[in-house]
């Protein structure tokens, strides 16, 4: 099964602006990523080609990097998420659209764990944040996201089976050491 996601958010910036909010990602000032609400993004080595990491039981290496621009990430984990995503700062007639594209083909579990679980999920976490841009970027958000039921529920399963923090394996499982006792 192909899946293609795409969100897209307008702001009321600069391609500079925005690009250096896509070069915080998974650094100590992480401008981008919505963490604490989401497992953080964190890698082996600052972000660049090569660098290996993920968030929360999604896992990916950096396949492409231009500074303040563009980055791509290969998927590694869960098991059956075979593609990338990717954020994207393109300049626009009055700002910059803030672009993040998720290209893929599930297979096996993934078929199933895609559309009742990961997408929700991945749907809310890129809302929040682009709401996290919008506001480093303009000091407000003029339509913030909110989480439904679904994705509500979803996130409460998943910070009592892993931990909101749970270091996984390459294949997308917590490790033993990360399980709640």
């Amino acid at each position: 099964m192909a899946v293609i996601n795409i969100h897209v958010r307008h702001l009321a910036a600069s391609a500079a602006e925005a690009g250096s909010l896509l070069d915080s990602l998974a650094s100590e000032d992480d401008r981008l990523w919505p963490a604490p609400a989401w497992p953080p993004m964190r890698f082996d080595r600052p972000l660049s080609v090569g660098a290996a990491g993920g968030h929360g039981p999604v896992r990916y290496t950096v396949e492409r990097y231009e500074p303040g621009r563009w980055v791509r990430f290969r998927f590694t984990g869960p098991r059956g998420f075979d593609g990338f995503h990717e954020f994207t700062v393109q300049p626009t007639p009055g700002g910059v659209d803030l672009i993040h594209l998720l290209a893929m083909h599930v297979r096996g579990p993934a078929r199933l764990t895609w559309p009742l679980a990961y997408r929700w999920m991945h749907d809310a976490c890129l809302e929040d944040s682009f709401d996290r841009a919008e506001r480093a970027l303009t000091g407000s958000v003029r339509r913030p996201a909110r989480w439904s039921p679904v994705v509500r529920v979803l996130h409460w399963l998943a910070d009592r089976a892993i931990g909101p923090d749970a270091p996984v394996s390459e294949s997308g499982s917590a490790t033993t050491a990360s399980v709640a006792g």
